[in-house]
């Protein structure tokens, strides 16, 4: 990472390593390129350092100023940076719906009146920092509890049992801090039984009443994801109501992340519906469900990311369906994959698949990271160089070469991701390929998908447009099939062949 100011001691010294991946996978998000990103994610860095030690310095005064956790907290101060730079001119740096919602009243609340900010942002500041610290890893950043407890200091036996009471405590502050908001008589009237419907460990039917409700009243709303941390919409709405803009593109980042760093291992074609206990399975319909659920819940967070079907109409005879795939070499989906890495040991190698999220591994793209005890891959859309690719055979490798690799595949769907390299610069970029198993794009990030027929056009994403020359770029997309998942063929980039493998 960039130069930093020197660290005081210790803490400030371990923050690069912890904290750094995490700024610059946001500022990837907020920013209209990968030299853009890496400027506000340094600005950044340096404010929130600052604002540790401004918190510090009054602690040692005797004033408890409560503070964020150090991760979150750094995210933050992304999220003020790119306020500062709206303000200052430099909003062509930004994405453009990151400029729209920072002159909404949506993001004026985080830096408004206490009663107004967000729920989980009350009611993670309103922890004591190592509860929130907790909170915040487990929930958020998706890291294994025996990576958290090793990170905190904490006793790797009792950590589960202590993040179950940290959960009870900020379901006490969210529901506290709801009551203390300005609501009016409507919603007040139905708080106490949100509490009731939301406290219960077993599934409760909620009233209609109550349901039309929430459907129509975003406070509430948001009030019920904080208050049912079981329910699978405690992540959301932590990355929503801290971070704010791009939280829940920001928490699938972090999910794909987490499952890299710990080349999670999937299971064989069908083997999720054979053996249900399966780990790798069952978390990843836990948190593909979770993050469905609470999209559903925030629609104001979910609104943030562009995650579009795609329907298509186009014969499949105009790109020559049939006679190319006659021709062309198809191989198979990997069917064995590495083993589960043990926690702590770093890493996973880059070709480790994805256990969970609607993200997946993004084999050999990961943006570099400071080293440290735990270090945390980020797999960026923003490109990244790639040494030693092998020479392929068939198209010119000097245009491009494609890498795709099935991650995860189901009954009638599928996961992949999709890495290309590049033997010249690109301002922006379009990648297309032909499927020959009727399979259809039903979502994608990093990209933008478009589907005629058999033939699937992806286009560069803000943030990842420009790639220099020898460098790579990453997409991935969830699909779906009914029969054969073959790999595609007829790869192009901006028209031009691309080679495989």
């Amino acid at each position: 990472m960039p130069d930093q100011p020197s660290p005081q001691d210790a803490a400030e010294a371990a923050l690069p390593a912890e904290c750094w991946d995490a700024v610059l996978s946001y500022a990837g998000l907020c920013t209209s390129g990968s030299a853009a990103a890496g400027e506000l994610a340094t600005e950044s860095f340096a404010l929130g350092l600052r604002e540790v030690r401004a918190a510090d310095a009054g602690a040692l005064r005797g004033r408890r100023t409560p503070r964020l956790p150090a991760v979150p907290l750094m995210l933050t101060a992304v999220r003020t940076t790119a306020a500062a730079w709206e303000r200052a001119g430099l909003g062509d740096r930004l994405d453009n719906d990151l400029r729209l919602w920072l002159n909404s009243p949506q993001a004026a609340r985080y830096p408004g009146p206490p009663r107004h900010r967000p729920l989980a942002l009350r009611g993670l500041r309103d922890l004591q920092e190592p509860d929130a610290a907790l909170l915040w890893l487990a929930e958020v950043e998706a890291l294994p509890l025996v990576v958290v407890a090793r990170r905190l200091g904490l006793d790797p036996a009792g950590v589960s049992e202590g993040l179950e009471q940290v959960r009870a405590l900020f379901r006490d502050r969210c529901r506290r801090a709801h009551l203390d908001s300005p609501l009016d008589s409507e919603c007040r009237g139905y708080a106490r039984l949100l509490d009731a419907v939301t406290r219960s460990a077993a599934p409760l039917r909620v009233p209609e009443d109550l349901s039309r409700h929430l459907a129509t009243c975003a406070r509430c709303a948001e009030a019920a994801a904080c208050l049912q941390p079981r329910a699978g919409a405690l992540p959301v709405a932590l990355a929503g109501g801290v971070i704010g803009w791009g939280g829940l593109a920001y928490l699938e980042r972090r999910r794909r992340a987490a499952d890299v760093r710990l080349g999670a291992r999937r299971p064989a074609p069908g083997a999720a519906d054979a053996d249900p206990g399966q780990p790798g399975a069952v978390r990843a319909r836990l948190v593909r469900g979770g993050l469905l659920a609470a999209a559903v819940v925030l629609s104001a967070v979910a609104l943030t990311v562009s995650l579009m079907p795609f329907d298509g109409a186009a014969d499949d005879a105009a790109h020559g369906a049939t006679d190319r795939r006659t021709a062309a070499a198809v191989t198979p989906p990997p069917a064995d994959h590495k083993a589960d890495q043990a926690p702590g040991d770093g890493p996973a190698p880059a070709s480790s698949a994805s256990a969970s999220g609607p993200g997946g591994s993004l084999t050999g793209t990961e943006a570099p990271v400071p080293s440290g005890d735990d270090p945390d891959p980020e797999p960026q859309g923003t490109p990244s160089a790639v040494a030693g690719t092998p020479g392929p055979t068939g198209p010119d490798p000097a245009a491009c070469r494609v890498g795709y690799h099935v991650v995860d595949q189901w009954t009638d769907g599928f996961e992949a991701t999709v890495t290309v390299t590049t033997g010249r610069p690109l301002d922006t970029w379009r990648l297309a390929w032909t499927f020959g198993d009727g399979q259809r794009v039903t979502r994608m990030w990093d990209a933008t998908a478009a589907q005629s027929g058999s033939r699937v056009t992806a286009t560069a994403a803000r943030y990842n447009a420009s790639v220099a020359a020898g460098s790579t770029v990453t997409f991935g997309f969830v699909g779906s099939r009914h029969g054969g998942n073959f790999a595609p063929y007829d790869f192009t980039l901006d028209g031009q062949d691309c080679a495989t493998g």
